[in-house]
């Protein structure tokens, strides 16, 4: 049987979300049709951008320029903060509906997914008809339009869905890339990152058509295994199956803080850490994913920025280990200066079907796993101040919902990050 795999990409992602929210909120004015952004600090223009409208899109604005250049280029320009458990409730929505029409389903990143279609041929007059179906179920039901990508493979179908935006389906078949693909700029290839560009136009290849008809021993030669990798990709060459994660976007997931005051006591970091791994292991859980190393960054008030981070011997994903790995990080690094800046950062690992306990584990983690699930979920449906934890009920330090995520989460800052 041939495969069929569906790559389904949300368009516009975060700003997407966003205005869905806000209009089943009552607000009239819909982000996605004035030029708008979401990023940062929009009070005192702090941070990037993160996603851009179409309008937005029209006067230079791009992801990963400061708040500052975004104004500049666009000085009516509006900005709303991230709402990290906002765009987890919609991620769980698609992927929900999803399901329904397959179980064999692979989470690439929080706003595009990896669906094989094989098994529901008999469903569908063909997978074109699946497709369109499922793309204006996703907007009659949730509010936001996506792309999807159709092909035999994972590579095509996600090269395809980058195709023409927004709202649209289009098809990537093996006789199809040389009139479809192979004229793109190399840049645009999956996972033909910057320097790997730079040293292919060294050589005079500039198109994905050059790069597939390239030798592939000089290609190894400049570019070691990698160059093989994209050599296969631009000759639509993929094996991987839906599930397969060698190739995930998300590679860490990560949150920032930066305090109006100077933090000098253990008892005011620990909270902010807390809060930290608390929005930090609601992402990982919503994209399905484990941690295999805890990073945690300090800033001084003096702007000295030190990391430190541990390999786990075992994967994590309870707001609870995460918080405790992170406060041992702490410990070791803190040198009782003033602080201004805190960072808790994951790497990631697909998730495990089972975690293997040691004889001597206690199950009560297996335990706050599932409350931390559960707390998800209430907090998507009713909204983030639902349930606090009662460490937050008094003093100045609060539960943190947004930040800047660390640059790994999204290394290719596509169109909608």
């Amino acid at each position: 049987m041939n495969k069929i795999i569906f790559h389904i990409d949300v368009n516009s992602a975060f700003l997407s979300w966003d205005a869905v929210d806000r209009l089943n909120h009552g607000e009239k004015i819909d982000l996605r049709k004035i030029p708008s952004i979401v990023g940062g600090n929009p009070i005192n223009r702090h941070g990037i951008v993160l996603a851009k409208s179409i309008p937005a899109k029209k006067y230079g604005i791009k992801t990963a320029q400061t708040l500052v250049e975004a104004y500049r280029l666009c000085p009516n320009l509006v900005s709303v903060p991230p709402r990290y458990h906002i765009y987890t409730k919609a991620s769980r929505a698609m992927m929900k509906l999803l399901r329904e029409y397959s179980p064999n389903i692979e989470i690439y990143s929080i706003d595009e997914c990896f669906l094989d279609y094989t098994n529901m041929k008999k469903l569908f007059a063909s997978p074109i008809e699946a497709a369109y179906m499922i793309k204006k179920r996703l907007y009659d039901e949730l509010g936001f339009t996506v792309n999807v990508g159709v092909s035999s493979n994972k590579i095509l179908a996600k090269m395809a869905s980058d195709f023409l935006k927004p709202d649209r389906v289009h098809t990537l078949f093996i006789d199809e890339i040389e009139e479809k693909m192979w004229p793109l700029d190399v840049s645009k290839l999956f996972m033909a990152g910057r320097s790997s560009v730079k040293k292919l136009r060294k050589y005079g290849i500039n198109t994905i058509g050059e790069l597939a008809k390239s030798d592939l021993s000089f290609l190894k030669h400049i570019l070691k295994s990698h160059g093989e990798l994209i050599y296969n990709f631009a000759n639509g060459i993929d094996d991987s199956k839906v599930g397969d994660l060698k190739y995930s976007l998300i590679k860490s997931i990560g949150n920032s803080t930066t305090i109006s005051y100077d933090v000098t006591s253990e008892e005011d970091a620990y909270k902010y850490l807390l809060s930290l791994s608390e929005s930090v292991g609601m992402r990982l859980r919503a994209v399905e994913k484990r941690a295999k190393v805890v990073v945690i960054t300090i800033k001084t008030n003096e702007f000295i920025v030190s990391q430190k981070q541990k390999k786990l011997f075992e994967t994590i994903v309870s707001t609870n280990e995460i918080y405790r790995e992170a406060k041992r990080l702490f410990d070791l690094l803190w040198d009782k200066k003033p602080i201004r800046l805190l960072g808790v950062r994951v790497v990631t690992t697909e998730k495990e079907p089972f975690k293997q306990l040691s004889f001597f584990e206690n199950k009560k983690e297996i335990k706050l796993e599932k409350l931390d699930n559960t707390l998800d979920e209430l907090r998507e449906k009713y909204g983030k101040d639902i349930i606090l934890r009662a460490t937050f009920l008094r003093g100045k330090v609060k539960p943190i919902t947004g930040g800047v995520s660390s640059e790994d989460d999204y290394p290719k800052m596509r169109s909608q990050l």
